[in-house]
Parts: C-alpha cells; sequence; structure tokens
C-alpha cells in the first residue's frame, strides 16, 4: 500500500514515522503520543477518516492533518477541510515525493 512507500520515503528523508492501519489504532496511538503531523486516509476499517477527524476535534489535539485518500469529490475535501484538515491530495493524482515536500513545507523544513 501507499502506507508503506510513503513511510520509507519519509523515514529516508529523515523523518521519524509510525503507520497504524485503521482508525481506532490511530487515536488510541494519538491520545498515548505527539506528533508534529498525521497523514490520514479517509477510507480505514474500524473507524474511517472523518470519524478520526472529529475524535480529534473532540479530543483537543492540535497535530495538523494532512488528507491522502482516493474519496475525490469537492464534499469530502470540503467536509475533510471543516472538521480540520490543513492539506487534501488525492492518492492517485499525487506522487509520494510531492507528499514529502508538503510534510516539509507544513513542517517549516527547507529542502
Amino acid at each position: 500500500p501507499v502506507a508503506y512507500a510513503l513511510e520509507l520515503k519519509l523515514t529516508h528523508a529523515g523523518f521519524e514515522t509510525k503507520a497504524v492501519f485503521n482508525g481506532e489504532d490511530g487515536v488510541e496511538l494519538f491520545q498515548k503520543e505527539t506528533f508534529a503531523l498525521i497523514i490520514l486516509d479517509l477510507v480505514m476499517p474500524k473507524l474511517d477518516g472523518f470519524k478520526v477527524l472529529e475524535t480529534l476535534k473532540e479530543k483537543q489535539i492540535k497535530t495538523p492533518v494532512i488528507v491522502l485518500t482516493n474519496l475525490s469529490q469537492p464534499e469530502d475535501e470540503k467536509r475533510a477541510r471543516e472538521l480540520g484538515a490543513v492539506g487534501f491530495f488525492i492518492k492517485s493524482n499525487t506522487p509520494i515525493a510531492a507528499i514529502v515536500e508538503q510534510v516539509k513545507e507544513k513542517l517549516n523544513i527547507s529542502s
């Protein structure tokens, strides 16, 4: 999956990463540990990305979130941004290198 390739690229770029593969594990992890940035898919087992965004908002977890998904409807992006996402990318349209650049930009790290 894209998550593995992204994790590899981000690690290679010098970032420490942790990957989880369902929304429940993500929420659990975000409550235990602090992260500089979250990259979130909207389609996940157990808890979808919208629910994860809602939970982060409820629990006042202020970590910036970039959504990386295959959902490409304008209303999906609108809803994700209303729930606090700072970026929204369609997997099939976005090379992994561009996501790494977005991560650097959001974290104010120059290339």
